[in-house]
């Protein structure tokens, strides 16, 4: 099977864990994921199943939307439920003015640091291995675009936001941020990703779900296409001879030269993806995802 699985990921699982479930369920070992999500946080997973494994890195660098519960009056190890508390905090709660005050702060261009409990490589090893052997280690902060960030409700200690930022936003950073800004300290309490680019909680299947049509050999009516999320990719249009060429890893004339990765569509097929060389004056195939293009325009 080749395509798209928008998977609604449940807590408690690593994103390594759900790719290794569906890979049982689809008897198949090529498939990949578009971005890890905590096993605290669920919703929007994106997996690749056989030749879309092949596409997965221009998935990756989508915006990311998430709903985030944010617990007040005390800070973690690890910014969230799941580390040990450092300080609790005493006093009263700040008011909902003072806290969408503070929120603004956070929106637009930032610089954040990741959490020391996180999977970045330093030297060659996670940071999450050397904060658990108590290292100190020096995160250095990181520049991460705040698109949207909304107070959706305040009912002191905890608060909910609408956040939708850049890729290697961290949503434990910035609860951990906010609760400095506001002096009462703050972790993240819960996380769902609602989105992930164009890829919806809508278009999501739980586990279960997806266990079902496995069961019922439907598996393949839950995928979308191969080209689903490369809609932003400019697109040539082939015809049926030079599909055929560019499915043999040849190169075909290009009409009118494009910048960048180019999608090339035999109707609504996508056959490969294309670079434009300058000094052939054509199409160069990059990625190849069919063998016998369909013929039907």
């Amino acid at each position: 099977m080749d395509g798209i699985l928008i998977v609604d990921k449940p807590a408690g699982m690593t994103s390594h864990d759900v790719v290794a479930r569906v890979r049982k369920l689809a008897r198949q070992r090529k498939i990949g994921h578009a971005g890890t999500l905590d096993p605290l946080a669920t919703g929007v997973l994106v997996l690749g199943l056989g030749k879309a494994t092949r596409l997965l890195e221009y998935l990756t660098g989508h915006d990311k939307r998430y709903l985030a519960a944010v617990m007040l009056g005390q800070t973690t190890t690890t910014y969230d439920a799941e580390g040990e508390v450092v300080r609790t905090y005493e006093g009263e709660w700040p008011s909902r003015e003072a806290v969408e005050a503070a929120l603004e702060r956070f929106r637009g261009e930032i610089e954040q640091r990741p959490p020391l409990f996180s999977a970045i490589k330093q030297g060659g090893e996670r940071l999450y291995e050397k904060a658990r052997r108590g290292e100190n280690v020096d995160v250095p902060p990181r520049r991460v675009i705040i698109h949207e960030l909304h107070l959706l409700r305040y009912a002191p200690p905890l608060l909910e936001l609408d956040v939708r930022c850049s890729k290697g936003t961290y949503i434990r950073s910035l609860a951990h941020d906010l609760g400095e800004a506001l002096g009462t300290g703050a972790f993240l309490a819960a996380l769902r990703r609602t989105a992930s680019g164009p890829f919806t909680i809508e278009q999501a299947h739980t586990l279960p779900e997806i266990e079902a049509a496995a069961r019922e050999r439907r598996l393949d009516e839950l995928l979308l296409p191969l080209g689903a999320g490369l809609e932003t990719l400019p697109a040539v249009r082939l015809s049926p001879e030079e599909a055929r060429r560019l499915a043999q890893g040849q190169f075909i004339r290009a009409h009118t030269p494009l910048d960048g990765m180019v999608r090339a569509l035999l109707g609504d097929e996508l056959v490969a993806l294309v670079q434009y060389d300058e000094q052939r004056r054509a199409w160069r195939p990059v990625k190849v995802l069919v063998s016998e293009p369909n013929q039907r325009t």
